[in-house]
C-alpha cells in the first residue's frame, strides 16, 4: 500500500511543507520492508510589511498549488503552541486559511502537538529542535538536515503521521 503524506508547519511569515511517500509491504510478501522517501519540501513565505489580507491570500493560493502538485492522501498538521502571545493571532489567522484550503480539497487531516512530534521522532517529548531535525535526516536517508528549519519541521510532522498509522 502506498500513501502520500503532506506535513505542514503553520506560520504567517513562513509555512513549512514536507511531503513523503510511504510504502507498506503487501501481506503476500512478508520479507518486504516499509519504505519512506521524501517527495518534496520547502516553504511558503509571505513578506513582512505586506497587508495581512494579502499575506493570507498568498498562503491560500500557494497552498492550493502545493496540494495540486503533491496530491497527498493525508495531511498532517502541527497544532498551535505558543511561547509568546504577540504572534498568536496572526498565526491563528494563517491556520484558518490552511484549514479552509484543506476543506476545499476535502483532505483528511491529523494533528499533533510539538511534544507528540518530538516523542515520535526521538522517543523524548522534550527533545531539542536539532535532535528532531537530525532524526528527520536519518529517517529519510538524507545527507544533511533539510533547510530551512520550517521545511524540516514539516517533514517531522509528516513522519509523525506515518508512525501513527
Amino acid at each position: 500500500m502506498e500513501q502520500r503524506i503532506l506535513g505542514l508547519d503553520p506560520g504567517l511569515a513562513i509555512l513549512g511543507f514536507g511531503a513523503i511517500q510511504c510504502s507498506t509491504p503487501d501481506v503476500s510478501n512478508p520479507c518486504a520492508l516499509e519504505q519512506v522517501t521524501p517527495l518534496d519540501f520547502g516553504v511558503i513565505q509571505t513578506p513582512a510589511g505586506t497587508d495581512m489580507g494579502d499575506r493570507l491570500q498568498m498562503i491560500y493560493e500557494d497552498l492550493h498549488t502545493v496540494l495540486n502538485q503533491v496530491k497527498p492522501d493525508l495531511i498532517s498538521l502541527e497544532k498551535l503552541f505558543f511561547y509568546r502571545m504577540g504572534n498568536t493571532i496572526a498565526i491563528a489567522q494563517a491556520r484558518g486559511v490552511i484549514m479552509l484550503v484543506l476543506a476545499q480539497h476535502k483532505m483528511p487531516l491529523v494533528e499533533f502537538t510539538p511534544a507528540q512530534i518530538k516523542q515520535a521522532l526521538t522517543g523524548y517529548g522534550n527533545a531539542e529542535k536539532y535532535q528532531v531535525q537530525e532524526a528527520v535526516a536519518r529517517e529519510l536517508n538524507l545527507d544533511k538536515i533539510p533547510k530551512p528549519d520550517d521545511a524540516a519541521d514539516a517533514l517531522a510532522v509528516a513522519l509523525t503521521a506515518w508512525y501513527q498509522h
